[in-house]
């Protein structure tokens, strides 16, 4: 005589999303109850990513450290006090390279080599894919989500970077920094993204890692995640409604 087991079985580690009233539920393998996400009452009409250490890791540090392993101390008195994140900011504001290396070799002519090696190690820079947040990135576009992607980064390494990586073509428009001469968090910068995605603010989940860039998002009204972890932004991705 066959036994009917009555408690529904689920293949090891798997998980199943269910709809129960406003929440999105959850079981876990192994679990005896499931786990609710409430799903925002505002889902997102669109989705805006950051790039830079969000779905690819970057700091200037991953150029620098072989050139300085001889003595980690200067390598944080350089990009402390030469090639800082001011001088920096200046290239993502549209400066060129050309001219933000003369300007900075003119100031520090003891460091103009390594000064230089901020354009011709430029790629070095990055350190990889963040692996799960493109995979987020990649399911949202299969399944009809409309993807942006808001940028502060230097117009003239641009599109190399587009290029290099496969998950740009994702996004349905990106607006970089150093194409509109203006910066994150400056509220100028998000109002052109709004006009290029025609999409409101209201209606427009924004996610970057860094807190200002998020508080200027917060104050024009749109809807907000500070990037900390794939796991808690998978978290956000589900309450919103977002993934199925």
């Amino acid at each position: 005589m066959l036994t009917v087991n009555r408690r529904p079985c689920f293949p090891p580690k798997s998980t199943v999303f269910f709809i129960v009233g406003t929440s999105v539920a959850t079981i876990d393998h192994g679990r005896s109850r499931p786990v609710h996400h409430p799903v925002s009452e505002r889902k997102p009409a669109c989705v805006v990513f950051d790039l830079g250490n969000v779905l690819v890791r970057w700091h200037p540090r991953n150029a620098f450290a072989p050139l300085f392993r001889n003595d980690p101390r200067d390598l944080d008195h350089f990009l402390d006090n030469i090639c800082n994140m001011d001088w920096h900011n200046r290239l993502d504001a549209g400066l060129s390279f050309r001219e933000g290396i003369t300007e900075l070799s003119a100031r520090f002519p003891d460091h103009a080599d390594m000064i230089a090696a901020y354009d011709s190690r430029w790629k070095e820079m990055f350190n990889g894919e963040i692996r799960e947040n493109v995979d987020l990135v990649r399911k949202l576009h299969t399944d009809g989500v409309p993807l942006f992607a808001l940028t502060n980064f230097p117009k003239e390494k641009y599109d190399d970077f587009r290029r290099a990586y496969g998950f740009m073509d994702s996004f349905r428009d990106v607006v970089v920094s150093g194409h509109e001469g203006v910066i994150k968090p400056d509220m100028q910068i998000y109002r052109i993204l709004l006009e290029r995605t025609g999409f409101p603010a209201e209606q427009t989940l924004f996610i970057d890692d860094r807190k200002e860039n998020i508080l200027a998002a917060d104050a024009l009204g749109f809807q907000t995640h500070h990037f900390q972890s794939p796991k808690r932004l998978t978290e956000e991705l589900l309450n919103q409604g977002l993934l199925a």
